[in-house]
């Protein structure tokens, strides 16, 4: 299916009409363009963020808060079972985070009042209200104003090399964008997946038949032409050159195309994460921040669990969750890069404890399990607690803004910093929250 964008513009448009611009054959630019309009920080322990998001909603009372005392309406029929912590238990179809339970600390009680999926997902993106209901976005991302974290990390802290900073695999993420701070801060799209056999990121390379040098002299002729019009560019024109900039140190960079190679990974290797959609997210993400990204978020859909839930829970969304988050941690930590990589595993919301006519769970945002590993973060704990259905916390409950907050805390960006909008509106990086209280 052909994805069209704001611009009315499909992609395949995209690729057909850069073909013959006045870089011929280099369609990355327009491409990270469409990305973007379709959708330096203190001394700190996490230099990167991996942001795994289950988009949907996962069933956490099924997964990592279990309730086996409640009645069978309420806990499912899925059992406990003890992990490396003594104490702590989380579901059965999870056994290998259960073993790595020392690795990563779970808060139980976050919650937020949000239960739709597009606002809910905004919500977590930027930590501020969607000015839009729920299915009414009309376009990926949908924060046409608010800038995403990953933009806020990369106008914060800046890039690494030649690596993009900003990455969402394997599609934009719903709420992903860079708002008003601009095209600078969109992220980095793949629009395919590395699961795929075929897998390759499209256009990361020069076009057949031009050389370095040739491309050189090209850039050098727009650089030229863009210098004479300086003082009439504006609007789109200053956006295109933006882009160009960027797919131009994107394509001449072998340590780009290095790090995006995931097949020089061992077979060994990508059996561990799973070969899953989220698994080989997941370990091209390591791949990513290895080589020097601030933030890669992974979409991971499906977790929608409406109607006969518990068959697909337990034979592919649980599983490949549970493989991909401890294959993650356990790599990082055997590479000495768990300490200064932060790893989120979270979705928009939750489930409902009571389990509806079709055999599902329906939204549920008021309690969600996150999974925090890695970047300084305190390990083998748990922190929150809900009542014995799962529906509300009965400790201090911590919303998004409270999650936001630790995860620019960590990465050593100043949460009481303030933006304003090219109409002067103010616009504060975290609207509120603090630092989840024993969690770093």
């Amino acid at each position: 299916m052909s994805r069209s964008y704001c611009d009315r513009v499909s992609r395949r448009q995209a690729l057909r009409l850069g073909s013959v611009g006045l870089i011929g054959g280099l369609t990355l630019p327009r491409l990270l363009e469409l990305e973007a309009t379709a959708g330096n920080g203190k001394e700190a322990k996490a230099k990167s963020v991996i942001f795994l998001f289950l988009e949907g909603g996962p069933s956490t009372i099924d997964m990592w808060d279990l309730k086996p005392e409640g009645p069978a309406e309420i806990r499912g029929p899925y059992q406990p079972i003890s992990t490396k912590v003594p104490g702590t238990f989380v579901g059965e179809h999870c056994p290998l985070s259960a073993a790595i339970a020392d690795k990563f600390t779970i808060v139980r009680s976050h919650s937020h009042k949000d239960n739709g999926h597009s606002t809910g997902y905004h919500y977590c993106m930027t930590g501020y209200k969607a000015a839009f209901a729920d299915g009414q976005a009309g376009g990926t991302p949908n924060n046409l104003l608010f800038p995403s974290l990953g933009s806020i990390v990369s106008r914060e802290l800046g890039p690494r090399g030649n690596i993009p900073t900003y990455v969402n695999l394997p599609d934009p993420m719903e709420a992903g964008g860079p708002g008003f701070y601009g095209p600078a801060h969109a992220p980095f799209v793949l629009e395919t997946d590395p699961v795929q056999p075929d897998f390759e990121v499209r256009d990361l390379r020069l076009p057949p038949g031009v050389s370095e040098g040739r491309m050189e002299r090209r850039r050098k002729m727009l650089a030229a032409v863009e210098q004479q019009n300086k003082a009439q560019q504006s609007g789109r024109t200053n956006v295109m050159s933006t882009y160009y900039e960027k797919a131009y140190s994107m394509i001449t960079a072998p340590d780009a195309r290095k790090a995006f190679d995931i097949s020089a990974e061992s077979d060994k290797t990508r059996e561990r994460y799973g070969y899953t959609s989220l698994g080989q997210c997941a370990l091209l993400a390591r791949r990513l921040v290895e080589a020097g990204s601030r933030f890669v978020g992974v979409d991971n859909g499906s977790w929608d669990t409406h109607f006969s839930q518990f068959p697909s829970l337990k034979e592919d969304l649980i599983p490949s969750a549970d493989r991909a988050f401890s294959a993650l941690v356990t790599d990082l930590d055997e590479r000495g890069m768990l300490e200064s990589t932060l790893v989120v595993m979270m979705g928009e919301m939750g489930r409902t404890p009571q389990i509806n006519a079709r055999a599902g769970r329906d939204h549920w945002s008021m309690t969600q399990a996150i999974l925090w590993a890695g970047g300084g973060v305190k390990q083998g704990q748990v922190i929150g607690a809900t009542d014995n259905r799962c529906a509300y916390p009965t400790t201090e409950p911590y919303g998004v803004e409270d999650v936001i907050c630790t995860l620019f805390h960590q990465m050593g960006i100043d949460t009481n910093k303030t933006y304003y909008t090219p109409l002067g509106r103010p616009v504060p990086i975290v609207n509120g929250g603090r630092v989840i209280p024993g969690l770093v």
